[in-house]
């Protein structure tokens, strides 16, 4: 039961239609819209960009008098479309309707094509009804440009104990943007909204702070668990809104983080794994749209079973609900993993887990693509380890070694398209200079195969207890030949002090390379290949400490060590002071915040700064998260613009 609706190409990039037609504010006029449409019928619907069907997806239709369906495409002619058969627009005048509703914004125009066929007894009406104000268009004569429609959903929680914040920075007026403000709805667990507000965005590079205990107290709130809309408005350049997103509570043992929910909501998720014994896992399914979600549209399967086990239950308009894995999964365990039949209902999903001890985190699953095929050039493209193709390792997903006096590494490789019925990989394990110290071979998985590997386990005899480096997964096409690029794996950290556990998720990409293939290396604004670094560390607030973990990852032989700055900045988008790291191609830096930078240099930067990570020589990857002493950590992978 999937929404009819485009949200993402990955050739287009996302669409702006379900954006503009699902917004809160816009929800509440298309009743409106619906309302006058029932009661001046009979209604001619003249749709000439084909987006009545996707309107319908959102809004209840069934009560409008609909005489006929017009289209301007004579390839759209005769096809069904909401129960009629599509006539053309040139029988409109015949039609005896009273009302001719045009399924379109900016629709002047097209009602300029047909005036002289609208019935002389008829009034028009279109989308524009379904408007937001003027003033939050940053291209109001263009109504579905994507820079009108930069939103994106967090899940935001405030009660017993738990906390919530979103931190990003002000990003836009480095693409020539002006004036960006930002208009939030903070909707609760049935989807009823709590607060709204606009208020102004940072000088350019300032930071954006939303904390749900001050939110909480502004609004006079209860507690909340349900999902906070973003809009950033006069958004250029960049039409995704990115953050980072840390729980938090009264005790410090509550500690975890993650990142944006990615904007366009997708048929499948995966990456969520099954609990371990003592553990619970819920999955946090925030409804995206002001239409419900029926009762047995969302489900779980195994990863590689056909058997989908489903919610049966309806969830409200923009609601929130907890998904217990237990409930209809109670047999399976880690490192089994699961599959979402999310039906394009909710954006990325929210998985939480509670240990034994009580102790939580926080971490996503993430898009599983149905559009890909296996590409059988990517074996010959990719050479072995002594005649390297011309991409050399290809696809890399690299991951910390975190230091293994106190953590241990684990890494399971997800499967993330539909097209992946075999897995043939390996992980390679390097010291903190680019020097591999131990190599794990998987084999060729299959889709249903969940394997774990304690990565610390492999080289523990290796290095010293207090080493750090990071571990690469990547093809072995030595395995088998099935590869499509899409390459995924969950990475989990155990705290040996603590038991504290974090997790973070995320696919393979090329990196440091001249040749191109397809998009790759990717490059975050404009055509690839992406050979630079602009990263987010956003700093933990006292007491906690922030650690950070940069990997220089190599398809090919790039510059020796790379020129990196550390980039303190203030709230307000000034810098305070800056560092120089040269990491080795190939290899890793961990450091910590309060080690980095002096203590005088923390206090002129003050509450809620940040590091800006800047490389114009290479791309590194990088994982931050926050240390609450021995009692609590988290970590993720970092976010760039």
């Amino acid at each position: 039961m999937s929404l009819r609706i485009e949200t993402f190409s990955n050739v287009t990039g996302g669409s702006s239609f379900f954006k503009a037609a699902s917004h809160p504010l816009a929800a509440p006029k298309a009743a409106i819209l619906i309302a006058r449409l029932a009661s001046f019928g009979p209604v001619a619907v003249y749709d000439p960009l084909g987006l009545l069907s996707g309107l319908a997806e959102f809004y209840d239709l069934s009560s409008v008098p609909v005489c006929g369906i017009y289209v301007q495409d004579v390839e759209q002619l005769g096809k069904e479309v909401f129960g009629h058969a599509a006539r053309p627009v040139t029988d409109l005048p015949a039609s005896g309707a009273r009302t001719v509703f045009v399924v379109a914004f900016d629709s002047q125009r097209l009602e300029g094509h047909i005036a002289h066929l609208i019935p002389k007894q008829a009034g028009v009406v279109s989308l524009d009804a379904m408007r937001v104000p003027e003033d939050m268009l940053n291209d109001p004569g263009h109504y579905l440009s994507k820079f009108n429609w930069a939103t994106n959903f967090a899940w935001f929680r405030d009660g017993d104990g738990h906390h919530t914040r979103v931190v990003s920075a002000n990003y836009w007026p480095r693409y020539g943007a002006k004036g960006t403000r930002l208009w939030a709805c903070l909707f609760d667990g049935e989807g009823r909204p709590l607060a709204d507000w606009t208020e102004p965005m940072p000088p350019t590079d300032g930071t954006v702070v939303i904390d749900s205990r001050q939110v909480r107290e502004r609004f006079d709130l209860s507690p909340f668990c349900g999902s906070l809309f973003l809009h950033v408005i006069g958004a250029a350049g960049h039409d995704v809104v990115k953050y980072a997103l840390d729980t938090y509570g009264d005790d410090d043992t509550v500690l975890s983080c993650t990142h944006d929910a990615n904007a366009w909501p997708a048929d499948l998720y995966a990456g969520l794994p099954a609990p371990r014994e003592g553990e619970r896992v819920s999955l946090w399914i925030q409804n995206s749209h002001p239409t419900p979600i029926p009762a047995g549209a969302v489900g779980l399967n195994l990863m590689g079973s056909p058997e989908i086990r489903v919610l049966d239950r309806t969830v409200p308009p923009f609601a929130t609900v907890e998904l217990d894995l237990a409930g209809l999964f109670p047999e399976a365990r880690w490192p089994q993993q699961f599959e979402v039949q999310a039906g394009k209902h909710f954006v990325r999903p929210r998985y939480e887990i509670v240990a034994a001890d009580g102790r939580r985190r926080i971490a996503h699953a993430n898009v599983e693509r149905t559009d890909l095929k296996p590409d059988p050039k990517l074996p010959q493209l990719t050479g072995g380890a002594v005649d390297r193709g011309v991409v050399g390792k290809g696809h890399i997903l690299p991951a910390p070694l975190l230091p293994m006096g106190r953590w241990r590494t684990i890494l399971l490789p997800t499967p993330m398209s539909t097209a992946q019925t075999e897995l043939p990989v390996k992980a390679v394990v390097y010291d903190r200079n680019g020097a591999a110290m131990a190599e794990h071979r998987f084999g060729n998985l299959k889709r249903s195969d969940s394997v774990a590997l304690d990565v610390t386990g492999l080289v523990a005899d290796t290095v010293v207890t207090d080493g750090w480096g990071h571990v690469e997964l990547v093809y072995d096409f030595d395995a088998g030949t099935v590869a499509d690029g899409w390459l995924h794996a969950l990475v989990r950290y155990e705290d040996l002090k603590s038991g504290h556990v974090a997790e973070t998720s995320f696919g393979s990409h090329m990196f440091n390379m001249a040749m191109v293939y397809r998009d790759e290396p990717q490059s975050y604004h404009g055509r690839p290949p992406g050979l630079s670094t602009r990263l987010f560390l956003r700093l933990g607030t006292a007491p906690w400490d922030t650690l950070c973990h940069l990997v220089y990852p190599a398809s090919t032989q790039w510059h020796a060590t790379s020129d990196t700055s550390l980039v303190l900045m203030r709230r307000d988008g000034v810098e305070v002071a800056r560092k120089r790291l040269a990491i080795p191609c190939g290899g890793s830096r961990f450091w910590r915040y309060h080690e980095m930078f002096a203590e005088a240099e923390r206090m002129a930067a003050g509450d809620h700064a940040y590091v800006l990570i800047r490389d114009t020589t290479c791309r590194l990857f990088g994982y931050h998260g926050c240390l609450a002493g021995d009692s609590a950590f988290s970590l993720d992978h970092m976010f760039g613009f």
